[in-house]
């Protein structure tokens, strides 16, 4: 038993080199997209985001979202679908329960 520990211990600091070389590409990759993605916009976004909501709201007032191709409707309520999940995540993490706040 003593014998089959020490190998482990003596092996450990081998084991974690390894995977600390096998984990550097796909953590570097990580960090590389994180920097971009996960910013909170800027001032100079601001605009384009006024774009993009102007955009929306005329095309739900012209009915072009009618015209949209089953794939596209299918993406869009994909992306809908995980905003409400991780919303709801979000609020089961605040508040530490599942079933509701205590009032």
């Amino acid at each position: 038993m003593s014998s089959t520990v020490s190998k482990l211990v003596a092996q450990a600091p081998i084991i974690t080199k390894q995977l600390v070389e096998a984990s550097k590409p796909k953590l570097n990759t990580f960090w590389k997209y994180a920097q971009v993605e996960l910013t909170p916009p800027t001032p100079a976004d601001i605009p384009k985001i006024q774009e993009g909501l102007a955009n929306l709201v005329r095309s739900a007032r012209t009915g072009r979202w009618k015209q949209l191709t089953v794939r596209e409707a299918w993406l869009n309520t994909l992306i809908g679908s995980e905003i409400v999940f991780c919303f709801f995540i979000g609020e089961c993490i605040g508040k530490f329960s599942l079933v509701g706040y205590n009032v």
